[in-house]
C-alpha cells in the first residue's frame, strides 16, 4: 500500500442530521460492503475502508461528502474504479457524484484520451476555428444514399462526418459496404477539395464482432470511430484507445447515458459523466445534447460539460466538448460566446433542412464560425 488515496464528492440530500450517516455508511458500502461493527482491527479499518474527510452544506440545500478511498482498491482496473466510485451506492436514492479528485497516479495508469483536441486538429488540419460535424441519416437509407450525402458534406467543408448512432449493421444497410463507400465518397470529396475530412463510423456493436468492425473500419481509410459506451461498457472504449493498433480518434455517444444524469438528486453530475469520465476512458471528443434543443439539459450544465471535457486532470489532454442534438444554425453566434473555439458544433437536421443543397449548408456553417 502506497498510502495514496483519491476522492470523491457526493451530493447527498437530506438533513445535516442524517448526511454524516449517510456518508459513513457510503464509505463502507463503496469498500468492505458489511456493517462498521464487523470491519476487522488494523489494516482493513484504517486503509481499506473509504474515509470521510469532511461534511460541508451544499449550495442549493443538502450536503457535500468527500470521501477518500486507497487508489489499491480500485486494482488500477477501469471497472474497478467505477465500482469504487459509485458501485452499490448507486442503487440508493438522494446520492450524486459530483466531482472526482482522482491523482495523477492513479490517472496514470489509465492512459486517457490519445489524440484530444490538438491531435483531431492535427487530422483534419485546422489549427484555432471550432470543428464541425454532422449525422449521416436518416436510418433506412440505402449505402449508396448515405455516401451521397458525405461527399456532399465533405465537398462542402464539413470536418468530421459520422455514421448516425443508430446505423450499426442492419440488413437494409450493412456496416461494411456502407463503410466502404462513405470512406470512399469522403477521400473523393477531399482530393477535390485539399481538405482533410474525415469519415467516422459507428462500431458500436455485441463485444463479438466490435474488433472486426474496428479494423475494417480502419482498414477502409476511417478518420476516427464513434462508440457509445453506454451501450458497449466504457472499458471497451478505454481498451480501443489504448490498443496501438487502433489508434484512431474516439468520438463518445451519449446513449443509454441520460438515465445517469437526469435526475438532479441522483447518478453523476454532467460534469463528471460527460468531461471527467469520458476522458479518463479515452473519448477524444464527447457528444451530449446541447442547451436549447430537443432534450432538456440546461446552458449551466452544458458549460459544467465543457469544464470536464477540458479542466486539468493529470497529463491528460483536454477533449472536443461536442454539443448537439436538434441545435439551429441561428444559435451559432450564442454558443461561439459559450464554447469559445474549443469546442466541436454536432448539427445534423438543421443542415439537411436549411435547403436540397447539402454542399451549400455546409459552407453556411463553416461562414458561421468565421472559417
Amino acid at each position: 500500500m502506497t498510502g495514496q488515496r483519491f476522492t470523491v464528492i457526493y451530493h447527498l440530500t437530506g438533513k445535516d442530521t442524517t448526511a454524516l450517516e449517510k456518508a459513513k455508511i457510503m464509505a463502507l458500502e463503496q469498500t468492505v460492503e458489511v456493517n462498521e461493527e464487523l470491519v476487522p482491527a488494523g489494516f482493513i479499518r484504517s486503509q481499506i475502508v473509504g474515509q470521510v474527510e469532511q461534511i460541508t452544506a451544499g449550495k442549493t440545500g443538502g450536503y457535500d461528502a468527500t470521501i477518500s478511498y486507497a487508489v489499491e482498491t480500485t486494482a488500477f482496473e477501469l471497472t474497478q474504479l467505477l465500482n469504487v466510485i459509485f458501485g452499490n451506492s448507486s442503487l440508493k436514492t438522494g446520492i450524486q457524484v459530483t466531482h472526482l479528485e482522482l491523482g495523477d497516479e492513479l490517472l496514470n495508469h489509465f492512459s486517457g484520451p490519445r489524440f484530444g483536441i490538438a491531435g483531431l486538429r492535427q487530422q483534419v488540419q485546422v489549427e484555432d476555428k471550432p470543428l464541425l460535424c454532422t449525422a449521416l441519416k436518416p436510418m433506412g437509407r440505402t449505402v449508396a444514399e448515405l455516401a451521397e450525402l458525405a461527399y456532399q458534406f465533405a465537398l462542402g467543408g464539413i470536418d468530421v462526418i459520422k455514421d448516425d448512432h443508430g446505423l450499426t449493421n442492419q440488413p437494409f444497410c450493412p456496416f461494411q459496404p456502407r463503410v466502404q463507400a462513405c470512406a470512399e465518397a469522403v477521400a473523393n470529396a477531399n482530393q477535390q477539395t485539399g481538405k482533410h475530412c474525415i469519415y467516422v463510423p459507428n462500431i458500436t456493436a455485441p463485444m463479438s464482432q466490435i474488433w472486426d468492425r474496428v479494423y475494417y473500419a480502419k482498414q477502409q481509410g476511417a478518420g476516427g470511430l464513434l462508440i457509445a459506451p453506454g451501450l458497449t461498457g466504457f472499458d471497451t472504449m478505454h481498451t480501443l484507445a489504448t490498443d496501438p493498433q487502433v489508434n484512431l480518434p474516439l468520438i463518445a455517444h451519449p446513449a443509454l447515458l441520460g438515465s445517469m444524469v437526469i435526475n438532479p438528486e441522483h447518478g453523476f453530475s454532467h460534469q463528471v459523466l460527460f468531461g471527467q469520465l469520458l476522458r479518463i476512458a479515452g473519448a477524444d471528443a464527447s457528444i451530449y445534447p446541447n442547451y436549447g434543443g430537443r432534450f432538456g439539459f440546461t446552458k449551466t450544465e452544458c458549460q459544467r460539460i465543457a469544464e470536464g471535457c477540458q479542466q486539468v486532470m493529470g497529463n491528460y489532454p483536454p477533449i472536443f466538448p461536442t454539443p448537439g442534438g436538434g441545435m439551429n444554425l441561428e444559435n451559432i453566434p450564442e454558443m461561439l460566446a459559450l464554447y469559445g473555439n474549443q469546442v466541436m458544433f454536432l448539427i445534423g437536421g438543421a443542415l439537411y433542412s436549411r435547403s436540397p443543397n447539402l454542399t451549400d449548408n455546409a459552407r453556411y456553417f463553416l461562414s458561421l464560425v468565421g472559417r
